[in-house]
């Protein structure tokens, strides 16, 4: 990814830019193609360093690219940059940019669905207890809870590859948009030799809102993993103690606390994710521009741009060998769902009372009864309810205390997630 946003890098798609310009201009007819061969066999991407050196004399970067690479042509070099404004490179270039650092995302995501996938099987019939504001609930699994984050990477997959499609355009329409020193067929060849669409109008520049939709999409990429990794440092406290990190050979988890094993990678990759919705603001600020263009984007998207995908980038890495390496413990997820003396059952009583005819409000309070002195004294819920003659007399203790009533369904959500992953083969095949 590193590479990929380079100033070396960008040089040589600027370079492809203006070459593939200069093929069109040929087949048009306006320049000679024997100037076109003689450019091609001769031109070649500056040094950053010899474009840096320029731009202090000419303030300009795209100027002091063509001066850079215009030196090495002779006469042939007056047909480098012919009918083009400075957006026409740029943006055409960030597009070819965009597109190559979007299959090194698309990779990491389909990295960290494969390991998430794999994961959830393992664990698929893992009882644990399912929190919401973060108190026990009612039992699931964790592979239930993994077969979620899965679906959801599938769905940022599909929001990143429709905001990189969106990317995947050019414009070679000179200095309002309007063809008035190039043409539309120029532009329509120069991008299809480049593996881009001509974008349909454009002003100087191509309008924001594609690159908005993008870091908007890598912002929600970027919350998923917050959100998956804000679970596991739940699941990593103490009290809890139902996954954690992989803890490295020598690793040290504090300076000072020699058994701390501490989640900071999760913590990093929510750290993380915070930078790069704020990059998404900017995203957004930068669709509103002057007229037919303004720069002040420009200075913006070259700090947000580059560091969204990287940031992005490292998140998946790190995401996916944390989960590769999770360390689940059954054994505690069981101690923790049996840690209320089984409260869950609550909601199972409740309809079962209702079923056997009594009025919900009734039915309700009953059985907060007995849940609130289980809660409140520690004892165990299933034996005061046993123990309610009302109760034992109207429904069946045994079918509403039956804790694989709660996940007897997973097997749809699993049918569904291998649906889902045999469709994305054969995609890919």
């Amino acid at each position: 990814m590193v590479r990929v946003w380079s100033e070396e890098a960008k040089l040589e798609r600027w370079l492809a830019v203006e070459l593939a310009a200069l093929d069109a201009w040929a087949e048009v007819g306006v320049v000679p193609a024997s100037a076109t061969r003689a450019i091609r066999d001769r031109a070649r991407a500056p040094s950053a360093e010899r474009v840096a050196e320029l731009e202090r004399t000419t303030n300009h970067d795209v100027a002091a690219f063509v001066d850079a690479v215009s030196a090495d042509l002779g006469p042939d070099g007056r047909w480098l940059h012919y009918g083009l404004t400075s957006s026409d490179v740029l943006d055409t270039a960030l597009a070819l940019t965009v597109q190559d650092a979007g299959e090194l995302l698309v990779a990491g995501l389909e990295r960290a669905f494969t390991a998430v996938v794999a994961r959830a099987e393992e664990h698929r019939n893992t009882l644990t207890i399912g929190r919401t504001h973060g108190v026990h609930a009612e039992p699931t699994t964790f592979g239930l809870k993994l077969a979620g984050w899965a679906f959801q990477l599938t769905r940022d997959r599909t929001r990143l590859e429709h905001a990189l499609a969106g990317m995947r355009v050019g414009k070679l329409s000179g200095a309002v948009g309007t063809y008035a020193t190039t043409t539309p067929d120029v532009e329509r060849i120069a991008c299809e030799a480049l593996g881009l669409e001509p974008a349909p109008s454009s002003t100087q520049i191509l309008q924001r809102d594609r690159h908005a939709e993008l870091l908007s999409a890598l912002a929600l990429v970027a919350s998923s993993l917050d959100r998956f990794a804000l679970e596991i440092r739940h699941l990593a406290r103490t009290e809890v103690r139902e996954a954690e990190e992989p803890f490295t050979r020598g690793q040290k988890g504090s300076s000072a606390m020699p058994h701390k094993r501490n989640p900071i990678v999760s913590e990093r990759i929510c750290g993380l994710a915070r930078v790069v919705r704020g990059f998404a603001l900017v995203g957004l600020e930068n669709v509103a521009l002057w007229h037919e263009r303004d720069i002040s984007h420009s200075s913006a998207e070259r700090v947000v741009l580059p560091d969204a995908f990287l940031a992005v980038d490292y998140m998946l890495d790190r995401f996916a060998w944390l989960v590769e390496g999770l360390v689940v413990r059954p054994e505690r997820m069981r101690a923790n769902l049996e840690a209320t003396g089984g409260l869950f059952f609550s909601q199972r009583l409740l309809l079962a009372l209702v079923a056997s005819g009594l009025d919900r409000d009734s039915a309700y309070r009953t059985v907060q009864r007995h849940a609130m002195r289980a809660w409140d004294e520690g004892l165990d819920f299933r034996s005061l309810v046993r123990a309610d003659a009302e109760i034992a007399g109207r429904v069946n203790v045994n079918e509403v205390f039956d804790i694989g009533t709660f996940t007897r369904h997973r097997d749809v959500v699993f049918a569904r997630l291998r649906a889902l992953d045999h469709d994305k083969e054969e995609v890919s095949a």
